[in-house]
């Protein structure tokens, strides 16, 4: 159980992140390619403009939480060693 949740949990923290990345990387490109401030407030520039600013600090709290997780199954296990 404990293994999937980890598993659950790292692929989340790596979709999340990498997709904030390409949108961030998007932007760059977008902002090179000599795209204006207009152009940005119009189509799916909108949703690539936020999508960094919402999905990194999402991810920084997802790996918060695989390492609470693994912290805690880790304990269990050499609690259970132990006896």
């Amino acid at each position: 159980m404990n293994n999937r949740l980890e598993r659950v949990l790292a692929y989340m923290v790596a979709a999340v992140i990498l997709v904030s990345l390409a949108s961030f990387v998007a932007l760059i490109a977008a902002t090179g390619a000599g795209l204006g401030r207009e152009e940005f407030a119009t189509g799916i520039w909108p949703i690539v403009t936020i999508l960094p600013l919402i999905g990194l600090p999402i991810g920084f709290v997802l790996i918060i939480a695989l390492l609470v997780v693994s912290a805690v199954r880790r304990g269990r296990a050499a609690k259970d060693a132990g006896n």
